[in-house]
């Protein structure tokens, strides 16, 4: 199992674990490279670190956002690593395990034997993360060129334009599409008690 590998399946197990926007071995401001995030509803994050040795894992400890953990991103922490390459008991607090199971009957399996804490991100791990997204969308822009990023995101309003003002049909137009990264956080958690 190669790293590259690894990271494919942390991929896919965000996109199960219902993340709607993931990123991978993207750069953050702060150094941190990780190997996969996700995005799910209220801006919650889940960061996927992809270990395929030992070495690799004790090496990981020493990283200055390791470290000083609010430096990290990340709402949830995860390790992905092949069964039983690390004990829970070595986890940085609040962190989780995922496991790559293998077996005879199932190829392969992605296990949490051990499930992360839900509020590990600070306000210096979200602003990383915002870092992250918007370079990520430059890069994206930059591709795309002469087209700003809001025109390509408007290719809707171009395919009514084709079809003589009409949406074809069997798309939604954009003002009525759901999008969980838009709503209200207060709508969706309750305020804590005084």
């Amino acid at each position: 199992m190669t790293h590259a590998q690894l990271v494919e399946k942390a991929v896919r197990w965000l996109r199960r674990y219902r993340c709607g926007v993931i990123l991978s071995e993207q750069a953050c401001v702060s150094g941190e490279m990780p190997d996969a995030i996700g995005w799910k509803r209220a801006c919650h994050s889940v960061l996927v670190e992809c270990k395929v040795t030992r070495s690799d894992f004790l090496a990981d400890r020493a990283k200055p956002f390791r470290l000083k953990p609010r430096q990290g991103v990340g709402c949830e922490r995860f390790y992905l690593v092949p069964a039983r390459l690390i004990n829970k008991e070595e986890l940085p607090k609040g962190w989780g395990l995922l496991e790559l199971i293998r077996g005879k009957v199932v190829r392969e399996k992605i296990e949490m034997t051990c499930p992360s804490e839900n509020n590990l991100r600070s306000a210096y791990g979200f602003r990383c993360e915002m870092n992250l997204l918007l370079a990520s969308l430059r890069r994206v822009e930059v591709r795309i060129e002469p087209q700003s990023i809001t025109d390509f995101l408007k290719w809707k309003h171009r395919m009514a334009e084709y079809n003589r003002g009409a949406i074809p049909e069997g798309l939604t137009p954009a003002e009525r599409e759901f999008n969980v990264f838009l709503e209200n956080q207060s709508e969706l958690e309750p305020e804590p008690a005084n």
